[in-house]
C-alpha cells in the first residue's frame, strides 16, 4: 500500500526541560552528530508531509533559528502562556489553517482549513524513525481512524501515560499523575505519538479544558473525547520501545546515544565494515563509509566524514568531516575539515586542522601539523613540523622540526615549495617565500628569499670547532673528567688550542682553579659528583652504573 501524504506533520519543542540542568534547551542537546530536533524533523519529513511545523516556546529564538537552519520549509509556531500539550497542537493547527488559507486562490471568498491527517510527535525521541511513522501513518489511513496513537509496552511504566482499553478498544490515556492505583499497574504506556484526522483534532481540542492535577491542556485527551463520540480510535505497538524512548534528563541523552551508536555500527558492519571494537568506537548518523573500511579501536568519526574503500581509521583517531580517499591509513590523529587522498599515510599524532590536504600516497607523519596546506602526491612531511598556509609540490621531502612560518604579526602569508624538492632539518620557511622544483635546503636553513629550481640554498656560517674548551672552562666536572678520559688522560691543551679560544685571550677569563671560572661553571662543577663516588641511593633513577650486569 503506497503511502498517504500527510497534511501537515506537527513536532512538539517548546518543552523546558528542567530535569537536563542546562542552558542549552532540552531539544538541541546532540547525540549521533545530530540534535534531538535534528532527528525528529528528519524523520518527520521523510513522510513528505504537505506542511512541517515546529511549535516553540522555551528559549524560543534558539530553538527557531536551530530549526529553521535543519529545514528552511518549516513552519515555526509559538505556543502562546497556555501550557501543555494540546494546546501547542491547537496553537500548530490554528497556523497550519491561516497557512492553508493563505495557500488558496478563492480564501477571500470562502473558509479554507487544513484538510487530511496530522502527525504529532514529541521532538526528543531520538530514535523514531520515518519508517515506524510510516507504518503508523498506513494503519490511519487503512483503518480510516479518527484518531491513531503509536504505543508500546514496558515492564517500568512510572511517569508515562498509560493506554486505557475497554474490551481491548482504545478509550483513553490517562497521564501518571491523574492515574490510579489500578491505572498505574498497566504497562502499555503513551508514546506522544499519533496521527489525527485534521477536523476532529481541531473539532476535539476546542472541547479540552485544564481540568487535571497539572492545571494543562492534555492532547491525550483528544483519544477519549473521540472515543466518546463513537469515532474510531486504534493504538498501533511498536516491541521496541527504544524507538519511541524520549528524553529527559542527560542520563536518558547517554543512553540514547550509546544505543543510536550501537544500532549505527551494526548497521555498517552489516554492510561490509570492520569495526573491531564496537564499545569503543563512536560514528556519527550522517558518517559514510564504503565497504572493506577498518575502524580501530579508539576511533571518532563526526559530522560529515567520508571513508573509501579499504581504509584503516585508527586507533585513537578523531576526525570531523574529514575525507578519507581508499586504501589510506590514519593512525592517531585529530582532524577537521581536511582531506587526504587515496594511498595516504597520516600520523601517528597527527594534527589536521581546516583546509590540510594530502594527496595520493603522501605522507604526513608524527607529531606534524597541517593548516591551510596542500600537500602533492607522493610528497612527505614525516617529522614535528608544522606545515601553515601552504602548498608542497609532488614527490618533495619535508626535514624533521621545519616551521613554516606563515604570520608576521598581522597577517598570514604562503609557502610555496616546488616538486621533487629536498629541504634539510631544522628548516624556517618565513612566508612569503618560494622554493623551486628539484631545489634543496641544508639542515638549519631559514629560508628568506626564493631558491631557483634545482638550487642549494644554506644560511648557516661555518661551525667553529674549540678544542679543550671543555677541558679549561669546566675542570672537575662530570664533563672534563670524561672528555680527559676520552683523550687518553691529557689535563691540559697546548699552545695553539689556547690561541683559538677568545676566551682564553681575555686576561679576565684566564686563570686556573674555581676562582677562575665563570659562576655558571662553579656552580657546574659544585653539582658534580663522579660516578665511581655517587651513593647508590643517589643516583639517577632507571641508570646503571660500571659493572652493573643489567647495563
Amino acid at each position: 500500500m503506497s503511502l498517504t501524504q500527510p497534511a501537515a506533520v506537527v513536532v512538539l519543542a517548546a518543552g523546558e526541560g528542567t530535569r537536563m540542568k542546562s542552558r542549552t534547551p532540552k531539544v538541541l542537546h546532540e547525540i549521533g552528530g545530530r540534535s534531538l530536533l535534528g532527528h525528529a524533523l528528519r524523520a518527520a519529513r521523510a513522510l513528505g508531509p504537505a506542511r512541517l511545523a515546529v511549535v516553540v516556546r522555551h528559549e524560543r529564538d534558539a530553538v527557531a533559528a536551530h530549526a529553521t537552519a535543519l529545514d528552511d520549509g518549516v513552519t515555526i509556531v509559538d505556543q502562546d502562556a497556555i501550557p501543555g500539550t494540546g494546546r501547542a497542537v491547537q496553537c500548530a493547527l490554528t497556523a497550519l489553517d491561516a497557512a492553508a488559507r493563505g495557500a488558496t486562490a478563492a480564501a477571500v471568498a470562502t473558509e479554507t482549513w487544513l484538510i487530511g491527517p496530522v502527525v504529532v510527535m514529541a521532538g526528543d525521541t531520538p530514535l523514531l524513525d520515518a519508517g515506524t511513522l510510516a507504518e503508523l501513518l498506513r494503519a490511519h489511513t487503512a483503518d480510516a481512524n479518527a484518531v491513531t496513537v503509536l504505543t508500546t509496552t514496558v515492564d517500568e511504566p512510572h511517569g508515562y501515560g498509560r493506554i486505557l482499553r475497554e474490551g481491548g478498544a482504545v478509550v483513553g490515556v490517562v497521564e501518571e499523575r491523574d492515574a490510579t492505583a489500578e491505572q498505574r499497574l498497566i504497562r502499555e504506556i503513551n508514546t506522544s505519538t499519533y496521527v489525527f484526522d485534521a477536523a476532529v483534532l481541531r473539532d476535539a481540542l476546542g472541547s479540552v479544558g485544564q481540568d487535571n492535577d497539572q492545571g494543562e491542556v492534555y492532547l491525550t485527551d483528544v483519544v477519549a473525547l473521540a472515543h466518546r463520540r463513537g469515532l474510531p480510535v486504534r493504538a498501533i505497538s511498536v516491541e521496541d520501545s527504544l524507538l519511541v524512548e524520549g528524553v529527559n534528563d542527560r542520563v536518558q541523552l547517554a543512553a540514547l546515544g550509546a544505543e543510536l551508536n550501537r544500532r549505527t555500527l551494526k548497521q555498517w558492519m552489516r554492510d561490509g565494515v570492520s569495526v573491531v571494537d564496537p564499545s569503543a568506537t563512536w560514528v556519527d548518523v550522517d558518517v559514510e563509509l564504503a565497504r572493506d573500511v577498518t575502524l580501530l579501536p579508539g576511533t571518532q568519526l563526526h559530522g560529515r566524514t567520508r571513508v573509501g574503500e579499504g581504509a584503516t581509521i585508527g586507533p585513537d583517531t578523531t576526525l570531523r568531516d574529514v575525507v578519507v580517499g581508499a586504501g589510506a591509513t590514519v593512525i592517531r590523529t585529530h582532524g577537521s575539515e581536511a582531506e587526504l587522498e587515496a594511498g595516504s599515510t597520516t600520523g601517528p599524532f597527527a594534527y589536521l586542522r581546516p583546509g590540510a590536504h594530502l594527496g595520493q600516497q603522501g605522507k604526513i607523519g608524527t607529531f606534524v601539523e597541517v593548516k591551510n596546506a596542500n600537500i602533492g602526491a607522493g610528497a612527505k612531511v614525516p617529522h614535528l613540523t608544522y606545515v601553515g598556509d601552504a602548498d608542497i609540490g609532488e614527490g618533495t621531502n619535508i626535514g624533521a622540526s621545519s616551521v613554516f612560518v606563515n604570520y608576521d604579526g598581522v597577517a598570514k602569508h604562503r609557502t610555496r615549495i616546488g616538486a621533487h624538492a629536498r629541504t634539510g632539518s631544522d628548516n624556517m620557511f618565513v612566508a612569503p617565500v618560494t622554493v623551486g622544483d628539484g631545489a634543496y635546503t641544508g639542515a638549519g636553513t631559514t629560508v628568506r628569499e626564493d631558491v631557483p629550481p634545482g638550487a642549494l640554498a644554506v644560511s648557516g656560517g661555518p661551525q667553529r670547532t674549540i678544542d679543550g674548551w671543555v677541558l679549561r672552562r669546566r675542570p672537575g666536572t662530570a664533563a672534563a673528567e670524561a672528555a680527559a678520559r676520552a683523550l687518553g688522560g691529557a689535563a691540559e691543551p697546548d699552545a695553539a688550542e689556547d690561541a683559538s679560544d677568545p676566551e682564553a685571550a681575555d686576561p679576565g677569563a684566564a686563570g686556573t682553579g674555581a676562582a677562575a671560572l665563570s659562576p655558571q661553571a662553579r656552580a657546574e662543577r659544585a653539582r658534580a659528583v663522579p660516578a665511581s663516588r655517587t651513593p647508590r641511593d643517589h643516583q639517577v633513577p632507571g641508570a646503571t652504573a660500571e659493572g652493573d650486569s643489567n647495563r
